[in-house]
């Protein structure tokens, strides 16, 4: 990747640690970067997705928190379920923060389908944490992965490759979108992919989007802390309508932040203005007040 930018080259550059904790029998693998005794902040990737999504941004956070990435069961280098939802990964995402020993609340980001689980987990355990960031997640309309792994084609029937190679000329992201950063495309489908006694194929449990498709309506209106909606400008996901729905179930009492030239994969459109967009919330949040959200009629 000698083409890619400074900036991504000394992300990759940054070592990190990686742990693994157990989880109803199933094993959960993240990584963590910075030092323990700062602030927790908690990375959680989309469907068919995995940690590495967040290796080229986590270490531009670790000054200042003590941030870890997972693998959702069923993703990653992170083991299988017989059956997946959204309650079981919320229960990862708290044995992760257990694991990972936060000096006090951390704050979760989560992408997609992860920021489904983020919605879940702040709704069930929201007083454990301090702030929950959705991006680009619709609630309303199913997260584009499990939409596609429902009535699509991609995520159900997963190709076999006889080369590396191969295989990552066939990665593509869903829904479909441009994109201007092909060494970011490329580092994530190489992590993305590996190899079985048939040859290369890709990490996630094509078994993971069979679980009926919800709406989290009711868990986004009682999200028990702080939480912020990221968008993409151009998203397809969480056009404006959507997220001015979200504004109404979160009692019109959260930021609601556009990403500009972004479309749903905003973290690998516009990467850099993404991490100055959740650094400056980050900011806010640690040196104000907030305003108690009500709960009445929901």
């Amino acid at each position: 990747m000698s083409d890619a930018p400074q900036w991504f080259q000394r992300a990759q550059s940054t070592p990190y640690e990686q742990g693994v904790t157990v989880v109803d029998g199933v094993p959960i693998r993240y990584l963590e970067w910075g030092d323990q005794r700062q602030p927790g902040l908690v990375l959680i990737h989309g469907g068919a997705a995995h940690a590495h999504w967040w290796t080229f941004l986590a270490p531009m956070f670790a000054e200042d928190w003590h941030v870890v990435a997972l693998d959702l069961s069923g993703h990653g280098d992170s083991g299988r379920r017989t059956e997946y939802s959204h309650e079981a990964w919320a229960a990862e995402v708290l044995a992760v923060m257990d694991a990972a020993r936060f000096p006090g609340p951390p704050v979760l980001v989560g992408h997609s389908l992860g920021g489904l689980v983020t919605i879940q987990t702040a709704s069930d355990y929201g007083n454990r944490l301090a702030g929950a960031v959705i991006v680009d997640t619709p609630v309303r309309r199913p997260d584009p992965e499990s939409e596609e792994g429902a009535r699509g084609r991609a995520f159900r029937s997963p190709g076999t490759y006889p080369d590396l190679e191969t295989a990552l000329s066939h990665f593509r992201l869903i829904p479909p979108q441009p994109s201007q950063h092909q060494f970011i495309i490329d580092h994530i489908a190489r992590h993305s992919l590996h190899e079985t006694e048939e040859g290369w194929t890709w990490k996630f449990d094509p078994r993971l989007f069979k679980h009926a498709l919800i709406s989290l309506r009711d868990q986004l209106a009682s999200v028990k802390c702080r939480v912020a909606l990221f968008r993409g400008e151009y998203s397809v996901t969480v056009p404006e309508d959507t997220a001015s729905y979200m504004y109404e179930l979160m009692d019109r009492n959260a930021p609601v932040i556009t990403i500009p030239d972004a479309h749903h994969h905003l973290i690998l459109d516009q990467p850099l203005a993404f991490v100055a967009a959740l650094r400056t919330l980050l900011a806010d949040w640690a040196h104000s007040i907030p305003h108690r959200r009500s709960l009445a009629g929901r």
